[in-house]
């Protein structure tokens, strides 16, 4: 079994915080990690939101294609980023201890005042507009794309009076100072994997590999979670240009509850369920709350969407 691990990433300083998190975790594990830059549409098309380039794959296609030709034998990914369906020659090996999941709204303004009738929030996710647009209605949203850094930039050139941003980036950054509000998790409910960091790699990568991989880096509580948060984005059919949302946790007595929904561009229509299940059944338990949700009306939400999205 070889020692030497190739480890594909994006190039942005957050996504290369990732890489050197895990490169750091296998170098103490006796393995010598490199760490492979390899660049993605998402990082190239900026001046189009995420739902407007199909958002399918956009953080993770030029990754996966690296570690199909063996030149890198593991990708990281934000696990919000990742796909709902992963291609058949892949898997996700492990999920690293998730972060706090919370979105936040971080601004220079150390007195932002959020009921300011001339709000202006940057993000480019289509459930934080829609959920924005829902719990404060009277905020305008722009569109916010770039890495971390290049978005606060533009905060500091006044484009907005703060950003939407997922707490663990912000914090792993070391941006704390600017958060100004921490969204209840019960109300701006995340996306599916917020604040994990995912292992991706072929699966004709060497089984003893794969499995002192997996013993050094997954968190078995966090990957039970976003097995049950995965297989609800999975049955939704949806991915970053769709506003679902799913959080699951871990419940007493051996079980995960999970809490998934979806809400309409507009903000006007909200579905959401919430369900428990024994930690086996994970997957069985993301299913079956996605489908309560798409039978309630769900489904008619997402038909709404594509079509507006055919028009536009």
């Amino acid at each position: 079994m070889k020692s030497s691990i190739r480890i594909g990433t994006r190039g942005s300083k957050l996504a290369l915080w990732q890489a050197q998190h895990v490169a750091d975790r296998l170098a103490a594990a006796g393995l010598t990690p490199e760490i492979v830059i390899i660049t993605t549409t998402g990082d190239v098309v900026l001046d189009r939101s995420l739902d407007k380039i199909g958002a399918k794959g956009v953080f993770t296609e030029e990754l996966e294609q690296g570690l199909r030709t063996g030149h890198v034998d593991i990708a990281v990914h934000s696990a919000k980023d990742v796909q709902s369906s992963i291609p058949a020659d892949l898997e996700l090996l492990a999920f690293l201890e998730r972060e706090q999941v919370n979105d936040v709204i971080v601004s220079f303004d150390p007195a932002l005042d959020l009921q300011r009738p001339d709000l202006v929030l940057g993000t480019s996710s289509t459930r934080r507009k829609a959920m924005l647009k829902r719990f404060l209605p009277h905020a305008v949203t722009a569109e916010a794309r770039g890495n971390l850094q290049t978005r606060l930039r533009k905060l500091e050139e006044g484009q907005y009076h703060g950003l939407v941003l997922a707490y663990a980036g912000v914090h792993r950054m070391e941006y704390d100072s600017l958060i100004r509000f921490v969204l209840p998790e019960t109300q701006y409910v995340p996306a599916t994997g917020q604040g994990s960091i995912a292992i991706e790699c072929a699966r004709s990568l060497e089984p003893d590999l794969k499995a002192k991989l997996r013993r050094i880096l997954d968190h078995e509580a966090t990957h039970v979670c976003l097995v049950a948060e995965r297989a609800f984005l999975r049955t939704m059919e949806g991915g970053c240009s769709i506003p679902s949302f799913a959080l699951a946790t871990l419940a007493p007595g051996g079980t995960v509850r999970l809490h998934g929904g979806l809400i309409s561009l507009d903000g006007q229509h909200w579905l959401d369920e919430q369900q428990t299940a024994p930690l086996a059944a994970a997957e069985t338990l993301g299913v079956r709350v996605a489908e309560a949700v798409l039978a309630r009306g769900g489904q008619q939400i997402l038909d709404d969407i594509r079509q507006q999205r055919q028009l536009s």
